[in-house]
This record gives structure tokens, C-alpha cells and sequence, in this order.
């Protein structure tokens, strides 16, 4: 195909009856999509991990600096706490609002839209005066984050067919090595150059993979024809339907509570006794997580065999038994290693097994399917970072792991009592 944005129009599959929703109108699949007996190019593959990674990079540029900043400012690190949250809040905010016009509207125009959104707000907190616009600029980041589950559901619609699990794995291999790479270039850049250059960088990153998208994407027409405030109730609708789907997201929202309880109080524990690390060693501890990437890989290569139960249960429970370790942690790195590797094995995989799962249900459907999903995931994040900074200020390190292995320990209970019934 000589044209480099090729129009890609329709759906992959047929959406189940709208239930008073609106009208929906699947279109023929593409040739370079769907059911095509082409596949799916490694350029274009990798193309789409390389743009998750840069957008959700920039929802944690902030993590390892939140000691740094509570000094600078001269507030208390449970504001710095909430500040993260309210980039989480800003990411829900757009994944319930924004997300859902992915089927509705030219999807490579909705995500470079929101890259430029991006720009403006990682340019508001590097010139903040002070936290409460730092706090401004970190919501309209969080807003603008929802992009990257613009681009997920986007390659799935394209993959469809077996290779499915796999493309999803592979752009959240990307996804997760912009989160992993955020928090280590932060620290690193805020320990060479000062905290402001790390939001001026991110910026024009943003900018950069925003003219590499619009290059590269092809065009992907609209899956349906429906008002505005139909398409958002048709979310709902969703979830009220899919039983399957409403299980996914509490599996989802526990284990990123989870993930987002440890990293949010890392960096509160590593600036401290008996660590005292700087903001670069902080950032460059997150590399540990780079399993988490790994297991992006082969959750999505389990889905494909159908073996997303097992896997669920496997993850859920590796989690849960991670923060042992990490609990060890708070005197011992070897352990403290060891434990964040476990943690992000296991909320990875959980979080890549539960997308295979989803995006199977309605595929005519599937930004409003992920729309369900991710704002759930991010609600409890948004939950995981303020009960952290809350907890750590109570009960220091102990609780925070207590809290952390709490909650995937009451994901797996669940998981074991859906087998039982499913018997």
C-alpha cells in the first residue's frame, strides 16, 4: 500500500443489538486490518508501542520527585501525595469522557488532539510557582494520559483475529517501559539539570511523538453513528451486560490500588532512613520493574492459548506474596529488589491478561469496552496513591505494605470463589 496513512474503515466484528443506546454501524473490514489474512506490520506494531510508551511516561514523571518538591515548595508530602492522585483523577476524567470517542470519531486526530493537550500541561507544571498550579498542570497531564488507551484499543481493533493478545502485549510492553524509563530519566534529569527540566523535556517528547503518530497512523474511520451523551450511556450499558467485564475491572482496580500504593510510598521510603537516596537513584530503582514489561509479553501469549483463568489466579496471587519481601524491604534492598520485581510480574500480568479478556466482548465496541476497564484501573490508583501518602504518615513503611498485599489478596479470594461458582 504505496498510500502511508491508508483509510482503515469499520469494525472488526458486529456489535450485540444497541438496546436503545443509538444505532450502530459496523463497516466492512479493511484489508490491512481485521480479518485480513495480512498481518499487522512489526513497523506499525512497534510504532504504536513507542507512542504508549512517550504518553503514559508523562503521568509518572512525578513519582520520584515528590520529596524533592514537598522541600522545594515547603509543603508536607501528603500534598505532593495528592497532587499525584489528581494526575490519576485527570486520567479517569479522560478515559470517561474522552476514551469512548475513539468509536466515534477519527481516532489518529483524537490522539495527537490530546498529545497537544499534553504539551500544555507538562509546560504548566514546569514553570509552576508553587503547588497549587503544579497541581493544575498535573491534572490536565492526567487528562491528556487517556491517550494512551486511545492508542491500545486501536491496535487491538487492527490485530483482530489470533494474534490479538500478542500486539495488545507487545504495545504494553511499550506502555510499560515509558513508565518504567519516566521514573529513572525524572530522577535523573532532576538530579543533573533540576526538577522544572524534566516537565520542559517531557513536553517536547510529547510534541515529538505527536508528529510521529499523525506520520505514521493510518487513518481510522469511525465504527458508529451515534449522539454524544448515547455513546457515553452506552458505556454503562456495557457494564450492566457484561458480567465478565465488571469482574475485569475490580481484578483491575485492586491490583493497580496495589501497584500504586508501592510506588507512590517508594519514594518517600528510599529519600529516608536508612536509603537517603538521591532523586536519580530513586528514579533508576524503577527499573526493576522492567519484569513488568515482560510479563506483558507472555500474559498476552497466555490469552492467546486460553489460559487467561489460570493466569489471572497465578498473577493475582504472586502480588499479594511480593509485598513479604517488600514489607523486608524497609531494611534490606536485596529484598526490597526482589519484591518490586515479584509486584510488577504480577500487576502486569494481571492487567494485560484482564485487556485480552475485555477486548474479546463487543469488538464493535471496543473503546467503550476499554473506557470501562481503564476507569476503573485508574480509580484505584487514583485510591492506591492517596491512601498511601496517608498511610505512610501514620504508620510509615509497615502499613504501606500491609495495605499493598491487601488488596490482591482480596482479588485473588475473589478469583477463587468465581471458580467455585463457575463449578
Amino acid at each position: 500500500m504505496n498510500d502511508p496513512n491508508p483509510v482503515c474503515t469499520g469494525s472488526a466484528g458486529q456489535s450485540r443489538p444497541d438496546s436503545g443506546a443509538g444505532p450502530e454501524r459496523p463497516d466492512p473490514p479493511s484489508p490491512v486490518h481485521g480479518n485480513s489474512d495480512r498481518p499487522l506490520s512489526r513497523r506499525l506494531v512497534g510504532t504504536m508501542a513507542v507512542g504508549a510508551g512517550a504518553v503514559v511516561a508523562n503521568l509518572y514523571y512525578l513519582q520520584p520527585l515528590t520529596a524533592t518538591l514537598a522541600d522545594d515548595f515547603g509543603t508536607s508530602r501528603a500534598v505532593l501525595g495528592l497532587t499525584i492522585t489528581l494526575v490519576q483523577v485527570g486520567t479517569a476524567t479522560g478515559l470517561a469522557t474522552v476514551v469512548p470517542l475513539g468509536d466515534l470519531i477519527e481516532r489518529r486526530r483524537l490522539l495527537t488532539t490530546l498529545l497537544g493537550v499534553g504539551v500544555a500541561g507538562l509546560l504548566t507544571m514546569a514553570f509552576a510557582p508553587g503547588p497549587a498550579v503544579l497541581a493544575s498542570g498535573a491534572l490536565v497531564v492526567g487528562l491528556s494520559g487517556a491517550g494512551a488507551q486511545v492508542i491500545v484499543p486501536f491496535a487491538a481493533h487492527m490485530a483482530e483475529g489470533k494474534g490479538q493478545g500478542r500486539v495488545v502485549g507487545t504495545v504494553m510492553s511499550g506502555l510499560l517501559m515509558g513508565i518504567l524509563l519516566s521514573r529513572t530519566l525524572s530522577g535523573l534529569v532532576a538530579d543533573l539539570l533540576g526538577w522544572r527540566a524534566v516537565f520542559v523535556l517531557g513536553a517536547l517528547a510529547t510534541g515529538s511523538v505527536a508528529l510521529l503518530l499523525r506520520r505514521e497512523l493510518p487513518v481510522l474511520r469511525p465504527d458508529v453513528q451515534m449522539a454524544y451523551p448515547a455513546l457515553l450511556l452506552s458505556v454503562l450499558r456495557q457494564v450492566r451486560e457484561e458480567p465478565v467485564l465488571r469482574l475485569r475491572m475490580l481484578y483491575g482496580a485492586l491490583s493497580f490500588a496495589s501497584f500504586s500504593v508501592f510506588w507512590t510510598g517508594a519514594s518517600f521510603l528510599l529519600s529516608s532512613d536508612p536509603y537517603n537516596w538521591s532523586e536519580a537513584a530513586i528514579g533508576a530503582f524503577a527499573l526493576f520493574g522492567v519484569a513488568g514489561a515482560l510479563a506483558a509479553q507472555a500474559a498476552g501469549r497466555l490469552a492467546d492459548r486460553g489460559l487467561e483463568r489460570r493466569a489471572t489466579g497465578t498473577f493475582l496471587l504472586i502480588m499479594a506474596l511480593s509485598y513479604g519481601l517488600i514489607g523486608w524491604g524497609g531494611h534490606s534492598l536485596p529484598a526490597l529488589v526482589i519484591g518490586v520485581i515479584l509486584m510488577d510480574l504480577g500487576s502486569q500480568g494481571t492487567h494485560i491478561t484482564n485487556q485480552s479478556v475485555v477486548y474479546r466482548l463487543r469488538p464493535a465496541e471496543r473503546s467503550r469496552t476499554n473506557t470501562a476497564y481503564m476507569l476503573s484501573f485508574m480509580l484505584g490508583g487514583a485510591c492506591g496513591s492517596a491512601s498511601c501518602a496517608l498511610v505512610f504518615d501514620m504508620t510509615s513503611w509497615t502499613g504501606v505494605c500491609v495495605l499493598g498485599a491487601a488488596l490482591p489478596a482480596a482479588a485473588w479470594l475473589i478469583w477463587l470463589l468465581e471458580g467455585r461458582v463457575a463449578e
